[in-house]
């Protein structure tokens, strides 16, 4: 049974860019109030990741949450955005199994991300319930938080959320029923997949050079300035196509010599 969950979208690791933004969330924040445990536990774990200069920043940025975020903006030197197109995903949940609490944290991503979503869903809920929130990741921050209470199972999600449910200790394969093209990216890479989106490929497209080319030059002239493109984030959307035809032309000269 899904208790609480977290959806935060970020840039990919090996990426220069810093942007993040928030997918979705579903925080209860009375009765046991799974919601808060769930971002007390998110930012419990990446804490210790956040170097000395952004935790005196959390302060200022936990008291700015309390009256709902202005977005966009720069938080912890991460972009803070609502347009979610290439970026990675990351999925934190709290789920009750068998009469227990399942912890199930995505740790594939980087750590101020993370810490971001948190503090970003905080922001996003009604305004009665997200100074209860807000209080719940400042308790952490401030070292008072005392960790999940009952009997709780810890479960680590290492690999990219790409559509499919992480894998649960009972099982690693898309739930039954699961949409057609949900099935169709299943043992594509999370790197691929990724690249794939960005480029306009669906999945089970055959991913060709000559195909990859054409989509990024059409892609690259449509996001340049000097095209008629926006010039805010065009650096960034230039980068992002650039990582992309880059991974596909890998992809499919890897193809072509299997092929050989």
């Amino acid at each position: 049974m899904l208790l609480a969950e977290l959806s935060v979208r970020h840039t990919r690791r090996h990426m220069p860019t810093r942007r993040v933004a928030l997918e979705g969330a579903y925080l209860p924040t009375t009765g046991p109030a799974h919601g808060l445990a769930l971002l007390s536990a998110v930012v419990a774990m990446n804490l210790p990741s956040i170097d000395d200069e952004q935790r005196e920043l959390l302060p200022r940025l936990l008291r700015d949450a309390r009256h709902g975020l202005t977005i966009p903006r720069i938080a912890l030197r991460h972009r803070l955005q609502h347009d979610t197109h290439g970026l990675d995903r990351s999925r934190h949940r709290l789920l009750g199994e068998d009469g227990k609490l399942v912890l199930e944290l995505d740790v594939h991503g980087a750590p101020v991300p993370q810490m971001l979503g948190a503090i970003m869903a905080a922001a996003s809920l009604r305004s009665n319930a997200r100074p209860v929130a807000v209080d719940a990741i400042k308790k952490v921050v401030d070292g008072r938080w005392r960790g999940l209470t009952g009997d709780v199972a810890v479960r680590y999600v290492a690999e990219a959320w790409n559509g499919t449910r992480p894998p649960l200790a009972s099982t690693d394969t898309w739930t039954p029923g699961a949409p057609a093209e949900e099935l169709l990216w299943q043992g594509v890479g999370p790197d691929e997949r990724w690249a794939m989106e960005v480029l306009g490929l669906r999945a089970g497209m055959r991913i060709e050079r000559d195909d990859v080319n054409r989509r990024f030059r059409r892609l690259l002239r449509d996001a340049h300035p000097d095209s008629g493109g926006a010039s805010a984030g065009a650096a960034a959307r230039i980068e992002e196509l650039t990582e992309a035809r880059m991974i596909l032309l890998a992809v499919a000269s890897e193809e072509v010599a299997a092929e050989g």
